[in-house]
């Protein structure tokens, strides 16, 4: 996908480029990720370094800061790292659980 939008995109500008990736990439990368979430064990880094390559070399593609290191992008751009935002969403989902603003759990009780 990356290189598709490679091909098709002339504009590299910060802007267009982080709307490029919240609306075509982080979907694909975040899908049911309750589900599959990959736990950081033995055995189990070369995905969640996988995923994240997604983003970091996504990120270099942006005219200007393609060249800084993947933190600084990271803070220009004002996103996270994709272990964080599972681990924010994780959090969330607990916290709609335990609240109970969640159909499914209030059925259940």
């Amino acid at each position: 996908m990356i290189s598709w939008i490679v091909r098709n995109l002339m504009l590299r500008e910060k802007n267009v480029m982080l709307s490029v990736y919240k609306m075509l990439i982080r979907p694909h990368l975040e899908y049911c990720v309750q589900l599959w979430y990959p736990v950081p064990e033995h055995g189990s880094w070369s995905l969640i370094l996988e995923l994240e390559g997604v983003q970091r070399r996504f990120t270099r593609l942006i005219d200007e800061i393609g060249t800084l290191p993947y933190s600084e992008r990271l803070d220009i751009l004002n996103l996270t790292t994709l272990a964080e935002r599972r681990i924010r969403g994780d959090l969330i989902e607990v916290f709609k659980a335990l609240n109970g603003f969640q159909a499914l759990i209030r059925s259940l009780t």
